[in-house]
């Protein structure tokens, strides 16, 4: 039986940038299932809520989702800002061309919404946003890769940064195991969920990472199931 008191550090199937086709496809339709049925789209919907009514007032918003995947949390996200009656300009990034051609079809009926395919850890990001998003993106990478992407993404965020991830946990990570082996349809699914969770954080290592990182204001949540909310200010005193 797994402990997990370290990382796991083995490449997920959906690490390989040129995976594509209809098991990918599947794959992003139920992870889209999951994550709704178990609450984490909710996780950054209400973090999402918490920084709009705490921030700046502002009628106008530029958000940037990284590893945006399908870009239905995107979608979700819009109606938070839509529920304020604020304008919104969304960008997701995806390092695979695959994905981000499946999310610009997922997300072609909001004009606001554009999908850019483009590995951030070998690019920067093109501007400075508001807000940029990850959920269930930053665990695939090694604690360097990690520091240095957060370090990166200070001098691209104005507002906030919104961290939604895995923490890892023998019981998230059997659960999640079992669940898919039984009722997923997705080889892709059945391989990559449990390791996703075994490759996630536990709080006192996100604390390390963003203290390496150079940040100094921040709020980290656990949030059911088996979730971390991270909440991070660019800009010490906020």
């Amino acid at each position: 039986m797994k402990t997990l008191r370290t990382r796991d550090l083995a490449k997920e199937i959906l690490d390989d940038l040129q995976c594509s086709g209809d098991a990918v496809s599947q794959n992003l339709k139920e992870l889209d299932i999951i994550n709704t049925l178990l609450g984490g789209n909710s996780i950054s919907v209400r973090a999402l809520d918490k920084v709009l009514k705490t921030g700046p007032h502002k009628k106008f918003w530029e958000v940037a989702d990284i590893g945006c995947g399908s870009g239905d949390l995107m979608l979700k996200l819009n109606r938070v800002f839509k529920q304020h009656n604020y304008s919104v300009d969304f960008t997701g990034f995806d390092a695979n061309p695959f994905i981000a051609d499946y999310a610009r079809q997922h997300c072609r009926s909001e004009a606001n919404v554009r999908i850019i395919c483009q590995n951030i850890l070998e690019e920067p990001l093109p501007v400075v946003y508001d807000i940029i998003h990850a959920s269930l993106f930053l665990h695939h990478f090694s604690e360097d890769e990690l520091i240095s992407l957060l370090q990166k993404l200070k001098q691209n965020t104005r507002v906030a940064l919104i961290i939604n991830d895995l923490h890892r946990h023998p019981l998230a990570y059997y659960s999640i195991l079992w669940l898919t082996r039984f009722f997923s349809k997705s080889y892709l699914v059945k391989n990559d969920a449990a390791l996703s969770v075994a490759k996630g954080f536990k709080k006192k290592e996100w604390i390390s990472l963003l203290e390496r990182a150079g940040y100094k204001s921040y709020s980290i949540r656990w949030v059911w199931a088996f979730r971390h909310q991270l909440i991070i200010y660019p800009a010490s005193g906020q």
